[in-house]
């Protein structure tokens, strides 16, 4: 007989957790003889660069494969049977999160051309509603969009692009259902509240010309997800006319028009350079100029004012300057010194207003807002109160206006919006989320210290904790760790972490080389052949929290997600013994399997982060840390892996694969769970509430290695 698809998954399923909880059955405590799934094992075996990559878990891609959807559930059976006894737990760390989250609440509207936009929440629904009143907040709400509704039937919700035409008229708007980060593109007309016919697919960013009927938008390939496909389309007509096509694999596309509203950019990027082409916004059908030709290693973005481009560049700058250039040419003989170098100031970004600059910096590992005035050509920073915090712009779509809006908070002060009179230095309060259910910020004390790396290098960390913790090696810790891409992680406050850090856990960020806290040489000291740096800091990290007392070996959990999660498997292969418990999110542990296929989503543009492992030097340097190809023989920290069926950037299998390999591997009997979110995405569940259910979730595993059990 032969059984269809359906009916053999149900099969295999059936047949799967049926001998799981047989064996959960011959014992009263259920975490005493629970046995994980097996993996089968496959091997498929890659010869290259002299070497035999074995790799016994490869069949586990097969996505449509109802053999793996039945192994994949079977994990979550196992996992869910390990952590029954942590229900309660989980449920009390369930309400407690939500006790300290405002449920209805209202953010701070912004204004964008005739109208001012928020987004607002209301207790009991999962996602928020986006909103708009005319001219004044006293206006009647037009509600945009209410994604509560258009999730109904769906697992997963997100928007992307929102971009309303100049005259307020339509919304170009994109949603993802999935957590694949596919978005289609729509236009809602908003004076009829009808959607009109375009439903365009795979679209990652939309630009509107000034005759409010012509859009402008980038998709990306099929298979690698690569943005590689411009587009001009006049809203109603059948016609997409395709203007550009990126070629180099290296790079993907996106645009964006300028906040003055007076050009669109159709920008290319790697990860170490960029090119950028331009028309005016009033004219759709020019010809696309290109501003500078882009050259290897050359790093520059633009904006533009009056009638000239102000290029961030890194051209003579490692942690970039500012340059002016004509636009009539903008080559860089004409360029004049707007903001000089500072070797030890990154300049992260430049924001154009109609009579000032707005630089976001980064210094010493803390984030800087800096302003310049055009008429006097004189700048100062905005002054921040707290010695560790994270600020940044906040939605600042007018081009004539002497009020920018930023963001500040700290490990210990909920985020706050800031109107800041450019002109007078005043900074107003406009909201700080409310954090409810009893939390006072005085009961919490957050500070930096420094690691000392191997090489002598200091490590910044940041670190928080409840005030009447004692700092004598007996305090539960959670380190978390990112570094990669020169992303800087931002000290900023959680209410989801007070449940931690009122059961006196200490929480700590490891600002370690590889993202961008220090600038550009931080992040170079951390990536291609200097990769192993960024373990080994964060190895550094960990030794000298608990060398300061600040915890000890068996109170210890670490945290990273995506790349992090590739720290997590690496420093878990380096140090097991250091780490009493690992939580790795999403986590890229495969790294040469993954490096090694360029159909991939993602791979051929990661060959300038990690190297290219079809070059043998490459290859050899990246199996020194890669985490799955450096599993072996000894006993591990208990561990918690989590991935998504539909997540693009880091698949499903890389950690389910890991898993598997560490079963075989490991000799010890720390819990190694695997759980599988299979209606999500990268980002994990998009609903508020799944999203407190999963942190929930995490967090019992995490105290329960900690020894709290309530």
């Amino acid at each position: 007989m032969k059984l269809h698809k359906p009916l053999l998954l149900l099969s295999i399923l059936s047949i799967s957790i049926f001998a799981f909880i047989k064996v959960m059955a011959q014992d009263g405590n259920p975490s005493a003889m629970l046995q994980p799934p097996n993996t089968e094992k496959k091997p498929k075996i890659t010869a290259i660069n002299g070497d035999r990559l074995v790799d016994n878990y490869f069949w586990l891609r097969e996505k449509s494969s109802p053999a793996v959807i039945a192994h994949l559930e079977a994990e979550n059976a196992y996992t869910s049977a390990v952590m029954k006894p942590t229900e309660s737990l989980q449920d009390k760390l369930y309400k407690e999160i939500l006790s300290h989250i405002k449920q209805t609440d209202v953010n701070v509207p912004y204004r964008w051309g005739d109208y001012f936009y928020y987004s607002r929440t209301v207790e009991g629904q999962q996602y928020p509603i986006f909103s708009r009143k005319h001219r004044t907040l006293d206006a009647p709400e037009q509600i945009l969009l209410d994604l509560n509704e258009m999730a109904k039937g769906q697992k997963f919700m997100s928007v992307g692009a929102f971009v309303p035409s100049d005259d307020g008229n339509l919304l170009a708007y994109s949603t993802d259902n999935t957590g694949y980060r596919q978005y289609t593109l729509q236009i809602k007309n908003l004076t009829t509240g009808e959607l009109l016919p375009e439903r365009i697919e795979r679209v990652d960013g939309v630009a509107w010309a000034t005759d409010n009927k012509t859009i402008f938008y980038v998709t990306e390939d099929a298979v690698t997800k690569r943005n590689d496909k411009f587009f001009r389309h006049v809203v109603g007509a059948d016609k997409h006319d395709l203007i550009y096509q990126e070629k180099d694999e290296l790079f993907d596309i996106g645009v964006e028009r300028s906040r003055d509203k007076a050009v669109i950019m159709l920008g290319a990027f790697s990860k170490t350079s960029d090119e950028f082409r331009y028309i005016p916004a009033s004219n759709p059908s020019a010809e696309w100029k290109i501003i500078l030709p882009r050259q290897p290693e050359h790093e520059y973005d633009v904006d533009h004012r009056g009638d000239l481009f102000y290029i961030r560049t890194n051209k003579g700058a490692k942690n970039f300057r500012v340059v002016t250039a004509p636009v009539s040419n903008p080559s860089e003989k004409n360029w004049k010194e707007f903001v000089a170098h500072r070797p030890l100031v990154k300049v992260d970004s430049i924001d154009l207003f109609a009579n000032h600059a707005v630089l976001s910096e980064w210094e010493n590992g803390l984030q800087q807002i800096e302003v310049v005035d055009f008429k006097t050509n004189k700048g100062h920073r905005i002054e921040f109160p707290e010695p560790v915090y994270a600020a940044s712009l906040g939605a600042n779509h007018e081009f004539n206006t002497s009020v920018l809006r930023y963001n500040y908070q700290s490990l210990v002060t909920p985020n706050s919006v800031f109107d800041y009179d450019l002109n007078t230095r005043k900074a107003t309060l406009m909201k700080e989320t409310e954090v409810p259910g009893g939390f006072d910020k005085a009961n919490y004390k957050s500070e930096r210290v420094f690691a000392t790396a191997s090489d002598g290098t200091k490590i910044p960390m940041s670190v928080v904790y409840r005030r009447n913790v004692k700092i004598d090696g007996s305090a539960p810790l959670l380190l978390y760790g990112y570094g990669s891409y020169g992303i800087s992680i931002s000290p900023g406050f959680a209410a989801s972490r007070l449940a931690l850090l009122d059961r006196g856990v200490i929480f700590v960020i490891a600002h370690i080389r590889g993202g961008g806290e220090l600038g550009e040489p931080w992040r170079d000291a951390g990536r291609m052949m200097n990769k192993i740096n960024t373990f080994t800091d964060f190895i550094s990290c960990a030794e000298h929290l608990v060398n300061n007392k600040f915890t000890s070996k068996d109170r210890l959990v670490i945290q990273g997600g995506s790349a992090g999660g590739m720290l997590m498997g690496a420093v878990s292969n380096m140090r097991p013994d250091l780490f009493k418990a690992v939580v790795a999110q999403v986590p890229f542990v495969d790294v040469l399997n993954t490096m090694l296929d360029a159909s991939l989503p993602l791979t051929t543009a990661e060959y300038i982060e990690w190297g290219n492992p079809n070059e043998k030097a490459a290859y050899d340097y990246m199996k020194k840390y890669s985490p799955y190809d450096n599993i072996h023989k000894t006993n591990y920290p208990a561990m918690l892996v989590k991935v998504s069926l539909n997540d693009s950037q880091v698949p499903y299998w890389e950690g389910s694969k890991f898993v598997a390999k560490l079963r075989d591997y490991k000799t010890d009997h720390n819990p190694l769970l695997l759980k599988v979110n299979m209606g999500a995405g990268h980002g994990g569940a998009s609903g508020r509430y799944d999203a407190i259910h999963e942190t929930s979730f995490d967090y019992a595993f995490m105290l329960w290695q900690m020894g709290i059990t309530n």
